[in-house]
């Protein structure tokens, strides 16, 4: 069985939909991630950012291997690096790259075949995976998600306003909503789940019960 959980940055997928994955025993996947270590990669490679078919490339070249908590780049550990500000303001370039897109759904079809799944990111119920048996869009609002990623960053050690936050998450939105492929919109047939007002572990059992439930619908 294939979950999707899509959102926008901030709403928490990522910890909920691990957590959901841990609860049903199904693998996790964390797409964002996998654009996050590519664009490490290119920060690293100082770009081309000027030149798609140069980062499409890069990409091209990129191993990403994904354990539980463990993201590897090449090899290498990268789970934190991948977490900084600089490579959350650069990321767009490789999301809105369509070729960079399809390179990585090809990675996330590959790492889900065969297995009970929950995928989180922004396309996976429309793009990555249109025929999942239950796909969930977690929304919350542009406030909340901005106090979350401001703790996430001082957690960290980053100090940032919740004001500069903002701002970030609103130029991402607009992007991540208007590009061309792989765009932020829930799918037809997902389920529009609000978070705020709840904590993370009153949203998986709500989760829980939806997916049991599209489980049984789905074998029925």
């Amino acid at each position: 069985m294939i979950v999707t959980l899509d959102g926008p940055a901030g709403a928490g997928k990522s910890t909920i939909a691990r957590t959901l994955a841990d609860r049903l025993g199904f693998a996790f996947l964390d797409t964002g991630a996998m654009y996050r270590a590519v664009t490490l990669a290119a920060v690293r490679n100082q770009g081309p950012w000027d030149d798609p078919t140069g980062l499409a490339e890069l990409a091209q070249g990129c191993q990403i291997e994904m354990d539980e908590s463990v993201v590897r780049l090449n090899g290498e550990d990268v789970s934190k690096l991948i977490r900084t500000s600089e490579v959350t303001s650069n990321i767009h370039y490789l999301a809105d790259n369509p070729a960079v897109r399809e390179r990585l759904v090809e990675l996330q079809r590959a790492f889900a075949a065969g297995k009970d799944i929950v995928s989180e990111g922004r396309d996976q119920g429309t793009v990555a995976f249109p025929h999942a048996e239950c796909k969930i869009f977690l929304t919350a609002s542009p406030e909340e998600r901005a106090k979350r990623r401001v703790l996430e960053l001082q957690a960290r050690g980053e100090q940032i306003s919740v004001e500069e936050v903002l701002e970030q998450q609103n130029e991402r939105d607009h992007r991540d909503s208007s590009r061309d492929v792989g765009r932020l919109e829930p799918a037809f047939d997902a389920i529009d789940f609000c978070t705020d007002g709840m904590s993370p572990e009153e949203v998986v059992e709500r989760l829980v019960a939806i997916v049991s439930e599209r489980s049984l619908r789905a074998n029925g």
